[in-house]
């Protein structure tokens, strides 16, 4: 059968299964081995260990399952800036536009069946297999062979006329497909992205040191932040998206429009920071059911809320993070104690040292006695 209508009728189930653009990838080993391959000898995927699993999977794509020979790459856009429905309040507007809504992986996994399941009825006996960042795919340098746009300096695939506010998203499939011609480098001398970026973390163009990004330590790492990191973290509560809006190409999309899966519900959108340093297991699991932000767990968030309020240093902050010095957790108490000793205000210093001396936790006591300035404290 002629290759370039079956791709073409692909593409068009694509678009009708809901998703925003989709293009065709032939499956070949990766352009850029050697790149990743140092990626991780530097150690910049940080706790991340699964990046560097199954790297042979992910260095060539056809060994995914015997017979794969093309993918089937669609976006899913989120967000475009400045459309009239920005986020307001304390929390959500440094929460990471693709997190507000609806989980991603859910949407996008959702519909990537539905579309499978259109190609082997149309196409009997074609083997199909989808992904949603789900496992060991190079998802950009593929959607980038297929013509979906083209990795920026700031790592993520950038479209000339959607920015980088799209999600990604891969049908494998054991048919043979004509191949969609790639987009050149948008970047040129362009380095606001790399400009933009408080900690660093990309540290030159097309890299990335997760180790340094403010997403890594939001959403990724468990247990205590580093001091380095809250200092950098601003107050940004899940994810960042400065490196984008720092982007000339995210600043006018012209396409028009996002996919309403990602809009913020309006449960959840009443919550503000002093919520959700204070939410209770069961508010929790009501307020962030199908979120992406569950990734970062309950424990997780309170712990980013202490760290945004620390570091916005509002007045109005002391008496919640007051009341968090007698959380149950004591990963919520020490974050609080940071987060107070950054305001020094006379209420914030004496409930440091009401604290003090009732506190059990020996890294509690830790965080108390440096925020109160004590020169006998060492850091862990």
């Amino acid at each position: 059968m002629d290759s370039a209508p079956i791709s073409a009728l692909l593409k068009q189930l694509a678009l009708s299964a809901g998703f925003d653009r989709a293009g065709v990838a032939r499956l070949a080993p990766s352009d850029h081995p050697a790149a990743l391959n140092r990626w991780l000898e530097r150690g910049d995927q940080a706790s991340m260990e699964w990046m560097a699993r199954r790297t042979e999977l992910r260095l060539d794509s056809r060994q995914l399952f015997p017979g794969a020979r093309s993918a089937l790459c669609v976006a899913l856009q989120y967000s475009p800036p400045a459309d009239g429905r920005e986020a307001s309040g304390d929390l959500w507007p440094r929460v990471a536009r693709y997190a507000r809504g609806r989980d991603y992986h859910n949407v996008m996994g959702k519909r990537l069946r539905k579309l499978a399941k259109r190609v082997r009825e149309n196409f009997p006996g074609t083997q199909t297999r989808i992904y949603v960042d789900t496992g060991p795919v190079l998802e950009r340098e593929l959607a980038a062979r297929a013509g979906l746009g083209a990795v920026g300096k700031n790592t993520l695939l950038l479209h000339p006329e959607a920015g980088s506010w799209f999600m990604l998203g891969e049908l494998f499939t054991s048919l043979e497909l004509v191949a969609d011609p790639p987009i050149a480098d948008l970047c040129g001398s362009c380095s606001r992205c790399l400009e933009a970026c408080p900690t660093q973390a990309l540290f030159a163009p097309y890299s990335l040191d997760s180790r340094k990004c403010i997403s890594y330590w939001t959403i990724e790492h468990r247990g205590p932040l580093p001091n380095e990191a809250r200092e950098q973290m601003g107050d940004w509560v899940f994810g960042c998206d400065l490196c984008q809006e720092a982007c000339p190409i995210n600043a006018a999309p012209t396409l028009e429009g996002r996919d309403p899966a990602f809009d913020l519900p309006a449960q959840r959108g009443r919550l503000d920071l002093t919520a959700l340093l204070e939410i209770d297991a069961d508010a929790f699991a009501e307020s962030f059911h199908g979120s992406p932000m569950q990734r970062a767990k309950r424990q997780g968030l309170r712990r980013n809320a202490a760290v945004a309020m620390g570091n916005r240093g509002d007045a109005r902050y002391v008496e919640p993070l007051v009341r968090a010095l007698t959380d149950r957790d004591p990963l919520v108490r020490r974050h609080a104690a940071w987060a107070l000793g950054k305001m020094q205000s006379r209420t914030a210093i004496g409930a440091l040292e009401s604290a003090l001396e009732r506190e059990s936790d020996a890294e509690v006591i830790v965080e108390l006695r440096e925020a109160l300035g004590l020169a006998d404290c060492h850091a862990d």
